[in-house]
């Protein structure tokens, strides 16, 4: 597996998606997520981003159109976490055990496409 240094350059390089990929509960993602999920074999926190978007999440009108999602890796376990804005958390995820190869993430969910921060 390549450094966390090399993957988080690698990232760095996408900055837009001429390419969809749409995710099988209904949430499309970009060549950027796809190449992260494929890199960090995290295809699983693809899947949990796109469980989490249920009625009662999507209630928020601010939801509906962003949401900022963290996850954030200590000793082999983790914590995801969804944001309406900056620093105003609705939603906290515990994941028990994880390999996730980098200390934390930051993704975005807009208008149902998950992207990366250059992406957004």
């Amino acid at each position: 597996m390549k450094s966390t240094e090399g993957i988080i350059a690698e990232l760095k390089q996408f900055s837009g998606s001429c390419v969809l990929y749409k995710h099988w509960l209904n949430i499309l993602y970009t060549e950027g997520i796809k190449h992260f999920a494929e890199t960090t074999q995290s295809f699983w926190l693809i899947d949990a981003i796109a469980s989490h978007q249920t009625k009662k999440l999507l209630s928020n009108p601010y939801l509906q159109e962003l949401q900022i999602w963290r996850l954030v890796v200590q000793e082999k376990s983790g914590v995801l976490i969804c944001e309406w804005d900056t620093d105003k958390e609705v939603l906290r995820q515990k994941i028990p055990y994880t390999d996730f190869p980098l200390p934390n993430i930051k993704l975005y969910l807009a208008q149902k496409v998950l992207m990366l921060p250059s992406e957004y």
